[in-house]
């Protein structure tokens, strides 16, 4: 089958792919879950009270392993992973371990942090399922520290030294992946303190980049101002000759970002409406397309439309489907529409596959189900896909 052709049939509506390794009771406990994502006020009220009963130990881990757990995690651990990342693998569809302990600050969390994402390095030159590593900078440093240095306060002299170990410990991780050859995502968080974390991955890929995209920067194009960021960069790169690598995203923080905003009277950095979020992320796949040999592109994205765009681009300037500078990403449990039926004809495809013990997992998996119960039509999606192959098995028996 030729790249045209298989192209041309690439189905995202596709669920006899797309649930090829889901049990029957595998697509009933999803089914449930994403009922209950697509009710905000029980994500309002379930979030506080789950909380509650983990920090007085009530017995409910195994109820959480189970279900939400179970649909978005792969394990508590790297070698707990294991079978998970196998099973996207039968689907030819690549890992990125993310380590999604969230919230704690302090040095020996964040060096405990960076262990663990080295150690996810390691993991990857021995399973050619691992397409990349991913770090976020609130991992490794305090967001405090970075909000400061971010609305270029004058630091102290203890934080000018905590700020240099932050730099130091996002230095071991890109420099381990860079001797590994190991793609490393830069994780993108709150406006208040992005342009620093900017600068730290500009400095990283202007070190790692000069032979290849190994370090990605990531940009939000829900933000009105990213695309021409990602321009800049890249105009930046070419004088200094070093590949950008850029994994474009919509965004995950637009509530807060919008509250923020009002509550200290700056104009908002998220775009006026979704449609501009569209137009500038497929723009930004335009413009990494225009310049592909020069650019590492991540497409992060659940978007139909978007994910459609990218993949009849590559065809219409005859880029192979698994052209190295060119990735597809979803979550894991999110979107197997779209991972597996674009690995079917494929294309590269990564899911962001969150590990970690259970309890300390949980603020990630709120935050997502928030997220998800916010993103207007995104569980719909879900839920409808999941009814659709539900159906089609039944009509088998």
């Amino acid at each position: 089958m030729t790249t045209q052709e298989s192209s041309s049939v690439l189905n995202f509506d596709n669920t006899e792919i797309a649930f090829r390794n889901k049990t029957d009771k595998d697509l009933e406990r999803a089914y449930w879950l994403f009922k209950m994502v697509a009710s905000s006020t029980l994500i309002k009220i379930g979030t506080p009270i789950t909380n509650f009963s983990l920090n007085i130990g009530l017995p409910i881990q195994g109820i959480i392993r189970n279900t939400i757990y179970k649909q978005f995690c792969g394990g508590e651990t790297i070698k707990g992973c294991s079978k998970a990342i196998e099973e996207l693998g039968k689907g030819n569809v690549t890992t990125i371990l993310d380590y999604s302990v969230e919230g704690e600050e302090s040095e020996e969390s964040f060096d405990a942090c960076r262990d663990e994402v080295l150690a996810t390095v390691e993991f990857a030159k021995t399973n050619k399922l691992i397409s990349f590593c991913v770090f976020k900078p609130t991992g490794v440093g305090r967001f405090d520290l970075l909000a400061k240095v971010d609305a270029k306060e004058k630091l102290t002299l203890e934080e000018t030294q905590e700020f240099a170990r932050l730099m130091e410990r996002c230095d071991q991780i890109c420099k381990a992946c860079y001797e590994a050859d190991i793609r490393v995502l830069i994780d993108a968080e709150h406006s208040w303190i992005q342009d620093t974390i900017d600068d730290i991955a500009r400095e990283m890929m202007e070190k790692y980049n000069k032979q290849k995209p190994i370090v990605y920067n990531t940009y939000q194009l829900y933000r009105h101002d990213k695309l021409a960021s990602l321009k800049a960069d890249f105009s930046y790169a070419e004088v200094q000759n070093f590949y950008l690598g850029a994994k474009i995203v919509r965004g995950a923080y637009m509530e807060i970002e919008r509250e923020r905003a009002a509550e200290k009277g700056y104009t908002s950095p998220i775009q006026s409406t979704k449609a501009s979020s569209d137009t500038d992320y497929n723009n930004a796949i335009m413009f990494c397309m225009d310049n592909v040999e020069k650019i590492g592109l991540m497409a992060g994205t659940h978007n139909d439309a978007s994910s459609m765009l990218l993949a009849k681009e590559m065809d219409r300037r005859n880029i192979p489907h698994n052209h190295p500078h060119v990735f597809f990403a979803q979550l894991l449990g999110m979107s197997d529409n779209l991972s597996f039926n674009l690995g079917a004809a494929n294309y590269n495809v990564a899911k962001y596959m969150p590990y970690g013990p259970v309890k300390s997992v949980m603020p990630y998996l709120f935050r997502r189900a928030q997220e998800n119960s916010s993103a207007a039509g995104q569980t719909g999606r879900e839920l409808s896909l999941i009814i659709k192959e539900k159906q089609r098995r039944k009509s088998l028996k």
